[in-house]
This record gives structure tokens, C-alpha cells and sequence, in this order.
């Protein structure tokens, strides 16, 4: 069963056997990570609904798709019918091209100037980022004879403080642009804290200042875009043409609207659509019987109490399960929640599973770290409360060595470990590569 349903553990699958049944091969440890594409497809739905009719939908797969692999996402993003995709790195655009992506990409970070001619050559649409970044960009573009084939969507600094060109410069920049003989492609913007009204109001305001200077010079971009996630969530700011979601992509609330006292029903309607993608799961190499005052893990931060039933989980820190999560973390099993105890090691994660009930808990009982499991939960949230961090880091911090299998409505469609991707996709598409003619070019 995907991960983002209600079934417990002593009625679902074992991994090997849904494996086995998909005709993927066996994991070749007990830790993995599962991605619900059921879910994810239903999240692109909601995210319409939140944008609304006419407005282009660009979804965020930088990060390797915030942890949960970049190629299977971005195909499956495809296949729901999204309007393109944004990046931070060229080099995650080339990937997704050499995977065989056509819809249009956009890198949101510059790019070195050298890597220009790859950029045009491939399609990829490039941000520019700064004033005095675009002038060399567009210089190695016009030596490289490429810059026709540029497509530049412009940034505007109205208050993150991290890139774009300032308001008054906007116009200017735009027609340096055209002088070059690129496209300009859009014009955009990051809000700061969507939340935040005053502030939200003071970078729209902003934004469109710019864009009104652009429409007195006569320059029409062919879109704008400012909303990611949170706005979209909150309606904080204009849809315009397009909307950039990231973490309510895969699920996930952003923090600080919790943090700032924002409840689910203060959210736009689809907001009660969204379903997380991603569960970490695991089944224990080990489960212990430990006397009383026995020490777990290195340096032993905890000792049992009384005597102890250990489960010991073949991953941490190594897979993105951090040190700092020791002795406050918990998991579930059997629906349960159970403690992290002891130092979370770099492969291995011990659980106190003596107040389980039932049987006591042994090699056959899947754990999940970060999901669903029956009526319980561990949210990204949770995790991030515990390592006083954010749930983008809890998620893009999954290391690539943990295998993602990949659930889709008719059973598993594919498995990604390190190294290797095992899936139904790759006879069509993988390795083949695509050109600037055929493929998707930005609009």
C-alpha cells in the first residue's frame, strides 16, 4: 500500500515481497525511503486549485526534489501535466534534460558565465540573478553566438536581500537583455515571510513598481511570478502568470505558519488536499534483550532503566537521521510511538521497544521514522521540532545512499539505489538525452 494510507504495518507488505511483485530487485539493506506518487499527483491538483485557472504551474525539484529524488519526481511532475520545473543548479537542469525531460526547465541561481553555451544549447532557461552578474552572462553568450537561444527571466529584488535587480534598474536590465539578441523570458521575485502582511504588501508593492516601469518602456514580460508555497497556501499574494510551489509540492506545510499561529483552516480549501510523499522506513538488524544500567551506543548518553528490549535500525547520520536527534526522537511501531535512545550512530539508530504491545517486537516489525503508520504519525515537523531545524532540511537531507522506492497508484513503479535506478521508466527515456529542438524550450 503507498505510504500515505492508513494501513498498519502487521497488514502491509513486506518490502521484499512488493519488490519482488513489481519485478524490481531486492534493497540491499532494511532502510528505505518511500515515495507516494498517488499523492504526489494528487498534490499537483491542489496546487491548481490554489492557483487557479490560466496560471502556469512550476513546481520546485532542486535539492534532488527536496530528498526524494529528482528524475522519478520530475517524470512523474511531467506526467501530471505541470508547465515546467525550477532548479538552483545548471547542472540539475542537465540531468533532468539527459533524463529525458521536456517540459521547459528554469535555473533560479546564475550559472557560471563559462557554462552559457550549455544553457542555450540545451533549452534551459537562466534567471538573472544580479546587475552586475548579467552583463558577463550575456557577454559569453554573444562570443559563444548562442545568446538567441538564451531565454533570461528576470529577478527583482524587492526585499529577501539575496539576488535580483533592483526596481529601478529592472528596465534597464531588460533591455540589455534584448541588445544581446536573448529573450526575456519573466520576471520574478522571493517573498521574505509570506505571513507577514505588512511585509508581503511592501514586496508586492514593490514588484509592481517594476513591472509598471517595464510596461512604460514598452517591455511586456511574457510572464511574472512571485508565490511559492506559503503564499499559495495563505492567497498572500498576486497568482499572476505563474506560481512556483516547493514544499506543499511533497506535501508539507511550510513551518512558519504554524510557528506564526496559522491553522489548516485559515489556508486555502485544497490546503486539506495535500498529503506528504515521503516516508523514511526501516526494519531492525538487531532487537536485545539489555540488563538494567546497560549503556546504548558510543560515549552512552542513556542506560537502561530496567531491563530493556533494544531494536537497533540499520541507519543514521550517514543517511541524513542526525546525531542531534538522539535520545529525543521517536519512531513508530505498530502504530505506536516508541524513543530513540542513545547516540544516533553514522549507520545505526537504537529504539526502546519494551512498552510496545503485543509480542515483543522483533527483525520481522517495520519501523517508520518519519511517516504514517496506522492512526499515528511522525510529521516532517515533528523531526524538525526535535533538531530545532526546518522540514526542508529534514527532507532534503536524506542521503542518496538510502534507497527510494517509488509507489504509484497500480503498486511500485520503481526503486532508485545508490548508484542505480531500477524502474519501468528507463527503457524509454534514460540516457537517451534530448536537444534544444526536441524538447520544451521556456517560454
Amino acid at each position: 500500500m503507498p505510504p500515505g494510507t492508513d494501513e498498519p504495518s502487521a497488514t502491509r507488505d513486506p518490502i521484499e515481497r512488493r519488490l519482488e511483485r513489481a519485478g524490481l530487485p531486492p534493497l540491499r539493506r532494511t532502510a528505505w525511503v518511500d515515495i507516494d506518487l498517488g499523492a504526489l499527483a494528487g498534490n499537483v491538483r491542489a496546487l491548481r486549485q490554489m492557483a487557479g485557472p490560466g496560471v502556469a504551474l512550476l513546481p520546485v525539484v532542486k535539492a534532488d526534489a527536496y530528498g526524494h529524488g529528482m528524475i522519478p519526481v520530475a517524470r512523474a511532475l511531467e506526467e501530471a501535466s505541470v508547465d515546467g520545473l525550477c532548479l538552483a543548479t545548471l547542472d540539475e537542469a542537465v540531468t533532468l534534460v539527459d533524463a529525458g525531460i521536456r517540459i521547459p526547465l528554469l535555473v533560479l541561481y546564475p550559472i557560471p558565465v563559462g557554462a552559457v553555451r550549455d544553457a542555450a544549447g540545451l533549452g534551459i532557461g537562466l534567471a538573472g540573478g544580479s546587475s552586475d552578474g548579467l552583463t558577463p552572462l550575456l557577454e559569453a553568450a554573444s562570443a559563444a553566438g548562442v545568446a538567441a537561444d538564451l531565454s533570461i527571466e528576470l529577478e527583482i529584488e524587492t526585499g529577501l536581500g539575496r539576488g535580483g535587480v533592483e526596481p529601478e534598474r529592472a528596465v534597464d536590465a531588460a533591455r540589455e537583455i534584448a541588445a544581446a539578441g536573448a529573450r526575456l523570458g519573466g520576471v520574478w521575485s522571493h517573498l521574505q515571510e509570506a505571513e507577514v502582511s505588512d511585509l508581503t504588501r511592501d514586496q508586492v508593492k514593490r514588484f509592481e513598481g517594476a513591472t509598471a516601469r517595464f510596461g512604460s518602456a514598452g517591455i511586456t514580460p511574457p510572464r511574472r511570478h512571485l508565490a511559492a508555497s506559503a503564499a499559495l497556501l495563505l492567497g498572500a499574494a498576486p497568482m499572476y502568470e505563474a506560481v512556483r510551489p516547493g514544499l506543499a509540492t511533497y506535501g508539507l506545510i511550510p513551518d512558519e505558519l504554524a510557528a506564526a499561529g496559522i491553522g489548516l483552516d485559515q489556508l486555502h480549501p485544497a490546503a486539506r488536499e495535500l498529503r506528504p510523499i515521503l516516508s523514511l522506513r526501516a526494519r531492525p538488524v538487531r532487537v536485545a534483550e539489555l540488563p538494567a544500567g546497560h549503556g546504548v551506543s558510543y560515549g552512552p548518553t542513556w542506560r537502561a532503566p530496567a531491563p530493556s528490549r533494544i531494536a537497533t535500525l540499520p541507519l543514521g547520520y550517514g543517511d541524513g537521521w542526525p546525531r542531534s536527534l538522539s535520545n529525543r526522537a521517536e519512531v513508530l511501531v505498530r502504530g505506536v510511538r516508541a524513543p530513540v535512545v542513545g547516540n544516533v550512530a553514522m549507520d545505526a539508530t537504537m529504539v526502546d521497544v519494551s512498552q510496545v504491545p503485543g509480542p515483543p517486537v522483533d527483525l520481522d516489525d517495520e519501523f517508520v521514522l518519519l511517516g504514517r503508520q496506522g492512526d499515528s504519525e511522525i510529521a516532517a515537523a515533528d523531526v524538525a521540532r526535535w533538531r530545532t531545524t526546518n522540514s526542508w532540511e529534514v527532507v532534503t537531507a536524506m542521503s542518496a545512499r538510502l534507497a527510494r522506492v517509488y509507489d504509484a497508484p497500480a503498486g511500485l513503479s520503481g526503486a532508485r539505489r545508490l548508484g542505480h535506478v531500477e524502474d519501468s521508466w528507463l527503457a524509454s527515456s534514460s540516457g537517451t538525452g534530448t536537444s534544444a529542438t526536441s524538447r520544451s524550450t521556456p517560454s
